[in-house]
């Protein structure tokens, strides 16, 4: 199936549009004229200015169908979900519904709508290497699980949709303080001691604008459909060297203590594999990790300032 140009007007359905990575995605799109309907289930009045706020419950089939009748998308980057790295059972629930059935919802709308010429899933580095690998974590089994159905609905259905596997995501306006990078900022900038695992875990770091530039890549590039594409730079730096650099890059004297008792069972460890997306669409990283870490410090010393 054909796909627009990547600079050409159209419209564009972003699931988690309100989320870290789907802000930033629809101000790019809306950079480019693109006409943008924002999905949220919960904040649609978070929206960067311009998109269209859509609130839907994806996991209601019926929400979902009376959604995308009512966008008519020609792309539809799905991105919402149950982010988790917990390992309980009562995450298995949560991300089965966030996660696989609002992902199986789009695309049987869309397939049976008509008109979606791209539908690129936001598929996760938790996925396992191989189907004898069991899933480290109930959200990476419904990852899995929602990347099986898309390749399925790809080869039964000549659904046109793309697998991005994105790595590990940093960079401004990221809020959730449960996450490594923004955690450590805003704790060295109050002068805290972040409380932080061993640290030895290597990981596949990627800038937020990087993931946007490789996403709209995927929905514009010909001839990906069925394909699962690494978003990441193809590096793996320890946990503890990221921490290492924020301190340095703070000026931050605080004392640092990394915990191996709170490491997590099961981590992935993956390394990108940049070279074939970029053979495949043209895409590559451009910002390296340090200018991206100062980039992202920035931000947050902005947020933090007291009111003048």
């Amino acid at each position: 199936m054909g796909t627009h140009a990547d600079n050409s007007t159209g419209t564009v359905l972003v699931t988690g549009a309100s989320g870290f990575i789907g802000a930033h995605l629809c101000r790019r799109l809306l950079e480019r004229g693109r006409r943008v309907a924002g999905v949220s289930r919960h904040h649609p009045e978070s929206l960067p200015d311009g998109a269209e706020a859509c609130r839907a419950d994806l996991t209601v089939p019926g929400e979902t169908a009376a959604l995308l009748a009512r966008v008519q998308p020609d792309w539809i980057f799905h991105l919402a979900g149950c982010v988790t790295g917990g390992r309980g059972m009562e995450l298995v629930r949560p991300t089965f519904e966030a996660n696989l059935a609002s992902t199986v919802n789009l695309m049987e709308a869309a397939a049976r709508q008509g008109g979606c010429q791209r539908f690129v899933l936001a598929g996760s580095l938790e996925e396992p290497d191989t189907v004898q690998s069991p899933p480290a974590s109930p959200y990476a089994a419904s990852k899995a699980a929602a990347t099986a159905y898309a390749r399925m609905f790809h080869s039964l259905y000549d659904f046109p949709a793309v697998i991005a596997r994105i790595f590990m995501v940093y960079g401004p306006d990221q809020k959730d303080e449960k996450k490594l990078v923004p955690y450590v900022i805003e704790s060295l900038l109050r002068g805290e001691s972040p409380r932080l695992s061993s640290g030895a875990r290597p990981v596949d770091w990627i800038y937020v604008e990087d993931v946007v530039d490789g996403l709209i890549r995927l929905a514009a590039a010909p001839d990906l459909e069925g394909r699962t594409l690494d978003l990441g730079s193809g590096e793996l730096v320890p946990v503890r060297d990221v921490v290492e650099r924020i301190a340095r890059l703070t000026g931050s004297a605080v004392p640092l203590h990394f915990d191996p008792a709170a490491d997590r069972p099961m981590e992935q460890i993956r390394t990108a594999d940049a070279a074939r997306t970029e053979s495949l669409t043209g895409w590559r990283p451009r910002v390296a990790l340090d200018e991206g870490l100062l980039a992202t410090i920035a931000w947050h010393r902005r947020r933090m300032a007291p009111e003048p």
